[in-house]
C-alpha cells in the first residue's frame, strides 16, 4: 500500500475520479480514464476502491447499447454516501436555523427566506441569459449552475412532449431541502423567470432521486397557448373574406 506522498497522490486521484462521476455520471470507465489520463488498470483500481467504500456503484446502461458478448455497457454513478462527501456547510445548523425561523415567524417566513437565498443567483445569471437566444438559455443556465457547484447539464427531454431537460447532479443544500422544500420551489420559480417559459421539477436529490431534474416547456408550445384561439370561439380558426 502506498505511504507518505504516494498515498496522498493516490487519494487525490481517487477524489478526482469521484468528482468526475458526480459531475458527469453515469459514465463509463473508459471515458473516466480518457478524461483523467489514466490507464485502464489504474482507473479500474480506483473504481474498485470507490465501490468498496460505497462512494460509487456500477450499473448496466442499456441506453448505450451492448458490447462484447451481448453484455450491456457498464456505467458508474455516485451514491448517496459519495454525494455526502462533497457536501460542504453545516447542514445540522442550517436545519436548526430553518426550524427556528418556522416556529417563530411561520411558514411564510421560510418561503421568503428561500426566495431571498436564490435572488442572488437570479441577479447574477439574468444578464447572461438575457443576451442569449432562447434556444441557448437552458445550456447557459446549466453552465452557470455548474460554475456554482451544482454539476448541471442540459439536454433534450425524453419523448413524448419534447422540450428540454435541466439536470443538477449535485445539490449543496439537499439535506436541508429534504425538510424544507421551499428551497427547491424558490429555485424552480427562478428558473422559470430566467428561461422565460414554464418549468416543472420532476425529481430532486432532496427526495432521494439521483439527480434534480427540471423539465423546460418548449417555447413554441408556450407561444401557441398565448396566441391560440380565445376561449369563446370553440377552437375554430377564423378567416377573413377576400
Amino acid at each position: 500500500m502506498p505511504a507518505g506522498p504516494e498515498r496522498g497522490a493516490e487519494n487525490g486521484t481517487r477524489a478526482r475520479v469521484a468528482r468526475l462521476i458526480l459531475e458527469h455520471g453515469p459514465i463509463t470507465a473508459s471515458t473516466l480514464g480518457e478524461r483523467l489520463g489514466l490507464t485502464p488498470a489504474a482507473i479500474r483500481r480506483h473504481l474498485d476502491n470507490l465501490t468498496q467504500e460505497g462512494m460509487v456503484e456500477a450499473r448496466d446502461d442499456r441506453s448505450r447499447g451492448r458490447r462484447g458478448r451481448g453484455r450491456p455497457a457498464r456505467v458508474f454513478v455516485i451514491t448517496e454516501a459519495g454525494r455526502d462527501a462533497f457536501v460542504h456547510g453545516y447542514d445540522d445548523l442550517a436545519s436548526s436555523a430553518m426550524r427556528f425561523l418556522a416556529e417563530k415567524a411561520g411558514p411564510e417566513a421560510v418561503t421568503e427566506f428561500a426566495r431571498r437565498q436564490v435572488a442572488d443567483l437570479e441577479r447574477r445569471y439574468r444578464p447572461l441569459l438575457e443576451k442569449a437566444l432562447p434556444q441557448q438559455r437552458v445550456r447557459l443556465l446549466a453552465e452557470a449552475l455548474s460554475s456554482d457547484g451544482y454539476a448541471a447539464s442540459a439536454g433534450e427531454a425524453p419523448a413524448p412532449g419534447g422540450g428540454e431537460q435541466l439536470c443538477q447532479h449535485h445539490c449543496p443544500v439537499a439535506h436541508v431541502a429534504a425538510e424544507f422544500p421551499e428551497l427547491c420551489e424558490a429555485e424552480v420559480e427562478v428558473f422559470g423567470r430566467l428561461l422565460g417559459t414554464p418549468v416543472r421539477r420532476l425529481a430532486t436529490i432532496a427526495h432521494g432521486d439521483g439527480v434534480c431534474t427540471t423539465h423546460v416547456t418548449p417555447r413554441e408550445i408556450t407561444t401557441d397557448e398565448m396566441t391560440g384561439p380565445s376561449p369563446g370561439d370553440g377552437g375554430r380558426h377564423h378567416t377573413e373574406d377576400v
